[in-house]
């Protein structure tokens, strides 16, 4: 099984590292360097989200009707080739949108838009055949694996970038972002050999029955459990990762960091990630789920409000150790509230629960980054103070980090699967596609 996870932690690493350029380096290019509107950035850094409604008809789909054997590969396949796609003519795309901004925005649109079409068909798919490849009792390990790789890799993605784009021009940037991307694909390749068993089936009608859209969607919202789930990643993830596509500026506007100090700031947070992903493999089994994500919750609230502080006191040493705080509560709460996705699933329907929850992701993506964006640019017009737009936006995403943690309490998963094994949830649900 050992072999088995490493190759999903190298299809992790290849769509992950496809997202670490745009959303590190070339977002603090955008804004500060090419003077973009960061609401403009961040709508289109958080465009791939708005796709990610399909990963609940794509899980689904994937369920029922096997590819040449395979229910989950071809799907892997075809994301990670649009991920690197879109990866290597999203700087070419900055660039046309500082010379050209009706232009620019169309070729925006299909860059940032094939990165996200990819990202949605790569991730449902590879976190739904992780839960497929690991039992119950193996799914914390799976998990502590593929986000020890991946989150090993941006370290090396944003060290290494710093290091190509060091001293900063056009060229350099458009070279590193191909050298990321070439690598990427290679990698992911290499995890999806012999990855998946052959299905003897001739489609996976036996293992999955059909499901509408409107069965979807009650088989979500009808479970109070699983409804009160959804809610709360949407608002703890839109908090922890609503922050990529402005950390990187603010470093730059508080404390006049160069490019290649911003994408290292990348690597100091992945480090502390990585170093509590670390700690959270070592509590599995030892502490309940739920208390390893509360801790990971508090560490990612305190960490916004050192930073907030940072920018108040125009301290870097502050700055840094907020970035810390961010990076230890990341990592407890990645792992754990993951942990806590692949038991809120159901036998037969994993497809389609892995679809919501990636869809729950995705959504706190677009809703972090155009909120942030947003916020911003609105309180820099207002206050004539760039800096303070983003002490607003870390104030906010810290209250957000605060109402998920109250709500962590009534997430309960015994409760969930015996509301999933009455019959009258059943019945709920086969009433509503009627």
């Amino acid at each position: 099984m050992f072999l088995k996870r490493f190759q999903l932690g190298l299809i992790h690493v290849a769509v992950a590292m496809t997202l670490v350029p745009i959303n590190s380096t070339l977002n603090r290019v955008m804004i500060k360097e090419l003077a973009i509107s960061a609401t403009l950035v961040a709508i289109l850094a958080s465009l791939p989200y708005l796709f990610s409604p399909i990963q609940v008809a794509i899980g689904s789909y994937s369920d029922r009707h096997p590819l040449f054997g395979f229910r989950r590969t071809p799907y892997i396949l075809v994301g990670l080739i649009l991920c690197v796609v879109g990866l290597i003519v999203s700087p070419q795309v900055a660039f046309l949108m500082a010379e050209n901004l009706p232009l620019g925005l169309l070729a925006g649109l299909l860059a940032f838009g094939a990165w996200g079409m990819g990202y949605n068909l790569s991730a449902v798919s590879y976190l739904s055949l992780a839960s497929e490849l690991s039992g119950e009792n193996e799914r914390g390990k799976t998990i502590a694996t593929m986000w020890f790789m991946m989150i090993a890799s941006i370290i090396v993605t944003a060290i290494g970038l710093s290091r190509m784009v060091d001293p900063y021009t056009p060229e350099a940037l458009i070279r590193a972002f191909g050298v990321v991307a070439a690598v990427a694909l290679i990698l992911g390749l290499l995890g999806l050999i012999k990855l998946e068993p052959r299905s003897t089936r001739a489609d996976g009608r036996a293992a999955s029955e059909a499901y509408t859209i409107r069965q979807m969607t009650s088989t979500i919202t009808a479970n109070p459990v699983a409804r009160i789930f959804f809610i709360y990643l949407l608002l703890l993830l839109a908090a922890i990762l609503g922050q990529d596509v402005l950390l990187e500026p603010f470093g730059a506007e508080a404390f006049g960091m160069t490019v290649t100090q911003t994408t290292r700031i990348t690597s100091i947070w992945g480090t502390f990630v990585l170093l509590a992903i670390i700690v959270a493999g070592f509590l599995e089994g030892r502490a309940s789920k739920r208390l390893v994500a509360q801790l990971g919750n508090t560490g990612a609230l305190l960490g916004f409000i050192v930073i907030v502080i940072s920018g108040i006191l125009i301290n870097r040493t502050v700055f840094y150790t907020g970035v810390t705080l961010l990076g230890i509560g990341t990592g407890l709460s990645t792992v754990a509230n993951l942990s806590l996705m692949f038991d809120l699933t159901v036998p037969g329907m994993v497809g389609l629960y892995i679809g919501a929850w990636g869809f729950s992701n995705a959504l706190s993506r677009l809703t972090g980054s155009i909120l942030g964006g947003v916020v911003r640019d609105v309180v820099t017009q207002a206050t004539g103070d760039a800096l303070r737009g983003y002490l607003v936006v870390f104030s906010i995403e810290a209250l957000m980090l605060l109402i998920a943690t109250v709500m962590l309490y009534r997430i309960n998963i015994n409760a969930f699967r015996k509301q999933i094994e009455e019959p009258s949830f059943a019945e709920k649900v086969s009433l509503a596609s009627e």
